[in-house]
């Protein structure tokens, strides 16, 4: 059986591989008590209670594992995840009382995301029992598994485990291509829940942003659209151009209010628990919170306890908030001193060249030379992230998000500034807008599609150059890849262009949304139809996307998330950004030579800049971030939890004074 993802007899799922070289001399045990480190890892996943098939490759061999539902719970147990229970509480899960735990939308116990912490947790739980060394042999290779050491560190140490990815379910993978990626009847609906049980909820929550938001811009591409076909003459400039600009400040704040509720929806269906945790500094001395404990033996710490535990907290927030301003202000200065010349050069020479061809060839140079300077700004902000020390994942995830905007948000603007702000003409700014959307959007679409493509591809290629200089074979003999799972192996990972170990490749995709959003909303005025080419990209972005999850890219890690995160943070900072920048615009009334004069609309640009500062904050007051049914429900598991919390407490008191008693008596 060689389809990745197929089923045994029994219907188990395989869903991980492990890959290991390819043995030229077989597996080896001799009797001095060495065994073949493979023929031992197969031997230990089976004991650990996998399902095991081993798929012989090109250049490498193929350890497909499925678990049982029994393993599965095991797993569970022994991780203490925690599951919603059918009177809404998040307890944790235990194999004995696995009626009393809510089944995924699809019957099934766990989601993906559990269920991969299941696999990692036993496969990187098999560890030498024994009290001695165990002697192991790869080929020519021979080492020493030492007690109590993880089989799995110790291969992928010594090169004999190259790597343990996901596998694709092929069934389910079929079928969300066929209702997904090649849907193009419906332009933006999506099956989200299909979505959310195969790849995970960060990856859901980006396309069911994505498909809202795209729908969401049809309002204000239709009035675009409308304001391209109407020549409104000089009232267009006084009533016109504000009417439109003031409906998109709307229309963005409403839209955000309303994707919060679905966010909170779409949590509550999928029974992802959302409630705001303790934060990071109860890890800072090891201290985990548990609302089942005996809460007065807190008291009984003396207050020297309280003095010294206080400065530790002071001390670390402090001291990484510090390292964190540094970083900041570093990253603010290089793009100031290196980058700002960059930019400020190439839009001088856009407004002296004429020739429009010379201009456009001009864009598509600057876009593909600032990608790899964004990149090395990119790779520094990684290192200073890892130099703050934060231990909270989602924490150095955000810090990576805003420092790398800011790379790109100068990059991205810099230079439309440049021509609206300082040389005023709204025919070039107009051209500049065109540009910077067509060939940016065709630049970062073939990008994104083609280079995996081209990666798998070469490594094809080298592994069938490999196989042939290995065994010395001639260029005419066929090579084939009979398995899929060396196929999925040999596809590039779904990782960040920029900090792939703290990001996945949401982040390029989010950055890409954000940019978009960006030079639709600050110019608004200067160019409606940006909204009609927002909205066709979009919808081909969520095809292309779909497909790129599904056929380029191996399956990706499922990761956990209850928001889009630090993105949400920067859209909203783009709708600020976009009034002041659009005032300025409005204000600006212009000649028959195209050039702006701002006398007129001092004062307008107070007026409308208040006003639309008030829309703004005001309508994020008028719509409540969480629907009325979600808020309800959350309140009844957290009564539900108060119930059982002060019943637990009240029975740990009365046997702590019964013992008390009887221990007096």
């Amino acid at each position: 059986m060689n389809g990745v993802g197929e089923e045994d007899e029994i219907g188990n799922v395989f869903e991980v591989g492990v890959v290991v070289p390819k043995r030229v001399n077989g597996s080896v045990v001799d009797g001095d008590g060495e065994f073949d480190a493979v023929d031992l890892m197969v031997a230990e996943f089976r004991k650990a209670g996998f399902v095991v098939e081993v798929v012989p490759g090109v250049t490498n061999e193929f350890i497909k594992l499925a678990a049982p539902m029994d393993t599965l719970g095991a797993a569970a147990a022994e991780l203490q995840i925690k599951k919603q229970t059918h009177i809404g509480l998040d307890l944790p899960f235990e194999k004995e009382q696995v009626d009393a735990f809510v089944k995924q939308t699809d019957g099934s116990l766990f989601s993906w995301c559990e269920r991969y912490r299941c696999y990692r947790h036993l496969i990187y739980g098999i560890v030498n029992n024994s009290e001695s060394n165990l002697l192991l042999r790869f080929e020519d290779k021979q080492f020493c598994w030492e007690p109590q050491e993880s089989l799995l560190q110790t291969c992928e140490s010594r090169g004999i485990v190259k790597q343990v990815f996901p596998l694709h379910d092929e069934k389910r993978r079929k079928q969300l291509i066929r209702s997904w990626a090649l849907n193009w009847w419906d332009c933006t609906t999506q099956p989200i829940d299909d979505v959310q049980l195969y790849f995970g909820t960060k990856i859901a929550l980006y396309f069911a942003f994505l498909g809202m938001y795209t729908r969401w811009l049809f309002f204000p591409a239709a009035l675009g659209i409308i304001l391209q076909l109407v020549n409104f003459g000089w009232v267009g400039v006084f009533l016109v151009l504000p009417v439109f600009f003031t409906s998109v400040i709307s229309w963005a704040v409403f839209f955000f209010q309303f994707w919060k509720r679905k966010n909170f929806a779409l949590l509550t269906r999928w029974r992802i628990p959302y409630t705001i945790g303790t934060g990071p500094g109860f890890k800072i001395l090891g201290l985990e919170w548990n609302p089942l404990h005996y809460p007065v033996e807190t008291g009984k710490k003396s207050q020297a306890d309280h003095v010294k535990e206080k400065q530790i907290y002071q001390r670390h927030e402090w001291f990484t908030r510090i390292k964190r301003f540094r970083n900041d202000a570093f990253i603010i200065l290089s793009i100031i001193c290196f980058q700002l010349p960059f930019e400020l050069a190439y839009a001088h020479l856009y407004e002296i060249i004429e020739s429009s061809a010379i201009k456009f060839i001009l864009t598509a140079v600057y876009l593909l030379l600032i990608q790899y300077f964004t990149r090395i700004g990119g790779k520094i902000s990684v290192n200073l992230i890892k130099d703050e020390k934060v231990e909270n994942s989602e924490n150095r995830a955000d810090s990576l998000v805003y420092k790398v905007f800011g790379l790109y948000f100068m990059q991205t603007y810099i230079g439309i500034f440049y021509h609206a702000l300082l040389h005023r003409n709204i025919e070039t700014l107009r051209q500049v807008l065109k540009q910077r959307l067509i060939v940016s959007e065709i630049f970062d679409n073939l990008l994104e599609n083609s280079l995996p493509f081209l990666k798998y591809s070469f490594k094809k290629y080298s592994a069938v150059r490999n196989r042939r200089k290995g065994q010395k074979a001639s260029s005419r003999d066929k090579v084939q890849f009979a398995s899929r799972v060396e196929k999925e192996y040999l596809k590039p990972d779904y990782a960040a262009s920029t900090g792939a170990d703290l990001e996945d490749g949401l982040f390029d995709d989010f950055l890409e949304l954000t940019l978009q959003f960006g030079m639709i909303m600050m110019f608004a005025c200067a160019f409606p139809l940006a909204f009609v080419f927002a909205a066709v990209n979009n919808i081909m972005e969520i095809r292309t996307d779909a497909l790129k999850l599904l056929t380029i890219f191996k399956r990706p890690l499922p990761r956990s998330t209850a928001t889009i995160g630090a993105w949400l943070n920067i859209f909203q900072f783009l709708i600020v950004l976009s009034i002041c920048t659009n005032c300025a615009l409005l204000v600006c009334l212009y000649d028959a030579e195209g050039n702006w004069k701002l006398e007129p609309g001092l004062a307008a640009i107070l007026i409308i800049e208040h006003v639309l500062l008030l829309i703004k904050f005001g309508f994020s007051r008028l719509v409540p971030e969480e629907p009325a049914w979600v808020r309800a429900n959350r309140m009844k598991n957290v009564t539900n939890a108060q119930d059982v919390c002060s019943k637990q407490l009240l029975r740990n008191i009365s046997n702590k004074e019964m013992s008390r008693q009887e221990k007096v008596e």
